[in-house]
């Protein structure tokens, strides 16, 4: 994915979690994120992404 079209995709999950509020914002997330993980062909990949995610978050 271009860097553009990266910030198009981000600006329209905020957009999506700026209209869905903050309490449903985690479902809407959640909900995002198994519907990419189901696009994956191999765990690996996943898993090494959300380990990636978690540490970063750790900061």
């Amino acid at each position: 994915m271009q860097a553009e079209d990266l910030d198009l995709a981000y600006t329209h999950l905020c957009e999506a979690m700026g209209r869905a509020g903050e309490a449903r914002t985690p479902l809407l997330l959640a909900m995002v994120c198994l519907g990419l993980m189901s696009r994956q062909e191999a765990l690996a990949p996943v898993l090494a992404l959300i380990d990636e995610a978690e540490a970063r978050s750790q900061k």
